[in-house]
């Protein structure tokens, strides 16, 4: 995402060669953008407001009460709740070289208004209607609607000066929040260790194509049935809930079982391990594991064979 500071470099003032901040505003967001040129160790920032951290370039190493520290690179995320502290290292900054990260900072009322417009999307009777962003921080990764956005978030805060500028952000910053719901969504109802959407019919129709992943013959009209729904209904609900279609979250699962068996059994065929996987023909299998993995099965199974 280096290329979208080109315009911002242009113009902005360095003061400090630590967590240098230049400020984008908007109606109901504003755009941070730090820049660190030199090692620093043990860099404490809290918001007042909901934020979400996105690196551009460089590496940190962040400290989150709640979370193992971890490396933070570009392409990944982290969101952090109001008045939340992030203590910070960057190991590899350099005046050549510097760690550029964005804090984008978005007004809690929007946020709220969001939520509930989400809320009453996916509600299904009195099914799944309290999704909200809580106290707790979390890490993104490989989220790739999210960085898209984020990328278009910047380009029109750096650069758009025009009196469309406040609308377009508006509208991105809606689409982010949904994105953030879904994104959570997703992990709890897959995760759901304790069970709690069970009972939703969402969380049955998860339950069910986890029990019966390898199953080829799964439809969609046979979720749609699982969950007392019409078929484009139970496609609407689920996409608006979980982000994504039911029919690429059932090939996203087989992928992950598939990985799985390559690891496992080396010797199998790709031709087997599609089959074993659920799929009916290993050239639609290639297809997803490509589109997913961004590599080929072989590729993926060359990999750790160097292992």
């Amino acid at each position: 995402m280096s290329h979208l500071l080109k315009h911002h470099k242009s113009h902005r003032k360095l003061s400090t060669l630590v967590e240098n901040r230049t400020t984008y505003s908007a109606e109901y967001a504003e755009l941070n953008i730090y820049e660190t040129h030199t090692f620093a160790e043990q860099v404490s920032l809290i918001f007042d407001f909901p934020v979400i951290a996105s690196m551009l370039t460089g590496k940190k190493v962040m400290h989150i009460d709640g979370i193992p520290s971890f490396e933070f690179f570009p392409g990944e995320s982290v969101v952090m709740p109001t008045q939340k502290e992030m203590v910070i290292d960057f190991p590899l900054a350099t005046e050549n070289a510097p760690t550029q990260c964005l804090a984008l900072g978005i007004d809690t009322n929007k946020i709220d208004e969001v939520v509930e417009k989400f809320n009453h999307q996916v509600a299904i009777e009195r099914e799944n209607n309290t999704w909200k962003l809580d106290e707790t921080a979390s890490h993104l990764i490989n989220n790739e609607a999210v960085n898209h956005l984020v990328e278009r978030l910047t380009y029109t805060f750096t650069t758009n000066e025009n009196t469309s500028k406040d609308v377009l952000l508006d509208l991105m910053i809606q689409e982010l929040v949904v994105r953030l719901l879904q994104t959570k969504a997703k992990s709890l109802i897959l995760t759901d260790q304790d069970q709690i959407f069970n009972d939703t019919r969402i969380g049955t129709v998860i339950k069910f194509i986890k029990d019966n992943l390898t199953n080829k013959d799964i439809t969609v009209d046979q979720l749609a049935k699982k969950a007392y729904m019409s078929t484009s209904h139970f496609h609407k609900q689920f996409k608006n809930t979980l982000g994504i279609s039911p029919i690429d979250y059932i090939n996203s699962e087989k992928i992950k079982f598939s990985k799985k068996l390559i690891k496992e059994s080396k010797d199998f065929r790709m031709s087997e391990i599609a089959f074993k996987s659920g799929f009916n023909n290993t050239s639609y299998f290639n297809r997803q594991f490509k589109k997913m993995e961004l590599m080929t099965p072989q590729q993926f199974k060359n990999s750790i064979t160097k292992v």
